[in-house]
C-alpha cells in the first residue's frame, strides 16, 4: 500500500496552492482521508481530514483557508491551500486510517495505519 503526494513548492505569503495524493495497493473509499504536517523543529500535527461520506475535519488555524476533498474513483483526495501564511510553511503528509470513530478521535494520528513520504510547501513572507 502507498500513498504518494504530489504537488506544494513555494509560494509568497497570500497565494495558494494545491496538494494532491493518490493511493494504491487497496481501495481507501471506506476510510478516512486526512492531512498531516509538520513544520521544522515541530511535531505533526492535524490539518484536515475528510470521510467517505464527505464529512470534513479542520484545525482551527485553517478554517476557511483549506479546502479537503476526495475522489473516490481516483482513490486520491486534495488539499487546496488559500490565503497561505509563513506559519504554513511544513511538509505535508497525506494519511489515511479505518472510520467508525468519534469526531474527536480524526483530529489525533491514533487511527491512522497509512503514511505518505511527504510534500515540503513553503510560504515566503
Amino acid at each position: 500500500v502507498q500513498l504518494r503526494e504530489t504537488g506544494g513548492g513555494v509560494v509568497q505569503a497570500g497565494g495558494s496552492l494545491s496538494v494532491s495524493c493518490t493511493a494504491s495497493g487497496r481501495s481507501f473509499t471506506n476510510y478516512a482521508l486526512a492531512w498531516f504536517r509538520q513544520a521544522p523543529g515541530q511535531g505533526r500535527e492535524f490539518v484536515a481530514a475528510i470521510l467517505s461520506g464527505g464529512r470534513e475535519y479542520y484545525t482551527e488555524p485553517v478554517k476557511g483557508r483549506f479546502a479537503i476533498s476526495r475522489d473516490n474513483a481516483k482513490n486520491s483526495v486534495s488539499l487546496q491551500m488559500d490565503s497561505l501564511k509563513p506559519e504554513d510553511t511544513a511538509v505535508y503528509y497525506c494519511a489515511s486510517g479505518e472510520q467508525g470513530w468519534t469526531g474527536n478521535f480524526y483530529y489525533t494520528e491514533d487511527y491512522i495505519s497509512y503514511w505518505g513520504q511527504g510534500t515540503q510547501v513553503t510560504v515566503t513572507s
